[in-house]
């Protein structure tokens, strides 16, 4: 348990990216309609002195939902507290920081999902009656307790929001989707991001990053450090469009932000499984990457970008991806195997 201004790192997350978080709304870049219909939630809330009411936040790693939870609490001017939900062992854990909790802070749990069945009983109660139930004693002898809680509101984030339960997922009155960036909205995440790293960056750079970012903040901020690193060797005096590119080369990332694993996917698919289909567990096992790495960082983007599709019986490569990859050849034969089959 945190507060967002504490040194302290979020798992998967370096120190230096909570100094490039915006502490505001109106310095969040991007999502205008999501931030649009928070400011009527934030100011109705001030005026009524009231907590929040809970929100639930879905989306890809990297967009910025535990930016927003803290936006959120410096927006009402409370306290911030945040932990994760495998780091929830015991329904103790829950219950001592739920009684923690002050008038109105703002509690935010990370990756939701995965939350023990008795830690969110606990909270079903917690959320919606502003109580605790505990038990007291053992056996014959034991009863209830309910504990009045002061009044708060959780901030649920996960990337996976088909996995929270009907009866948790129902008690949040909020609910917020946060999608991948435009490259207009990565460029100005770029721009804001420089100065705070007292770097020059150049407009034509800032272009070429941001159409290699995925659509997401967190690899836009990670390759401007990056490009920061071989500016200075390079002694430059800016980031500019010619660093970017040869920078992004000796990365192996290219002009769509493929990176080298998002290639081994795809010509996995391509080379060892005639392009699909081919289950999510066979393909991480022949790139040798995990099951969670590949389903909520990878696929979203390679599917949102037009390379890869989910079907029924497994993934598929798409034309995009033969062609991105120099494979055309390889495309015409499928193509015509497909519609001898079909004949």
């Amino acid at each position: 348990m945190m507060a967002i201004t504490d040194p302290q790192v979020i798992e998967g997350e370096e120190p230096k990216e909570i100094l490039l978080r915006p502490q505001f709304l109106s310095d969040f870049q991007g999502q205008e309609a999501l931030k649009g219909n928070l400011a009527v939630f934030l100011q109705a809330a001030r005026t009524r002195r009231e907590a929040m009411d809970h929100v639930f936040i879905s989306g890809p790693p990297g967009l910025g939902k535990t930016t927003l939870a803290g936006i959120l609490a410096n927006e009402l001017g409370v306290d911030f507290k945040v932990t994760a939900a495998p780091a929830l062992d015991k329904p103790k854990d829950i219950a001592g920081i739920l009684t923690s909790l002050t008038e109105r802070s703002v509690f935010f749990i990370d990756e939701i999902h995965r939350l023990k069945p008795a830690i969110e009983e606990m909270l079903y109660i917690a959320m919606e009656d502003g109580e605790l139930d505990w038990i007291i004693g053992q056996g014959p002898s034991a009863r209830t307790v309910r504990i009045p809680l002061a009044p708060f509101t959780l901030i649920g984030a996960t990337t996976k929001p088909g996995r929270v339960s009907s009866p948790l997922f129902s008690r949040f009155g909020i609910h917020l989707r946060i999608d991948f960036y435009s490259e207009m909205e990565l460029i100005d995440i770029l721009h804001r991001s420089a100065p705070i790293l007292e770097i020059r960056l150049e407009p034509g750079a800032a272009e070429l990053l941001a159409k290699s970012s995925r659509g997401t903040p967190r690899v836009a901020n990670r390759l401007l450090r990056r490009m920061r690193d071989f500016a200075q060797v390079q002694n430059a005096e800016t980031i500019n469009i010619g660093v970017v590119a040869s920078s992004l080369k000796r990365l192996e990332i290219d002009e769509y932000g493929l990176e080298r694993q998002d290639r081994a996917i795809l010509l996995s698919i391509i080379q060892n499984y005639g392009g699909g289909p081919v289950g999510a567990e066979t393909l991480a096992i022949s790139v040798g990457e995990g099951m969670d790495s590949l389903e909520d960082f990878y696929e979203p983007y390679l599917i949102q970008r037009g390379f890869l599709m989910r079907t029924p019986r497994g993934r598929v490569a798409t034309n995009l991806a033969y062609r991105h990859l120099g494979l055309q050849d390889l495309w015409k034969e499928k193509s015509s195997e497909d519609q001898g089959l079909l004949f």
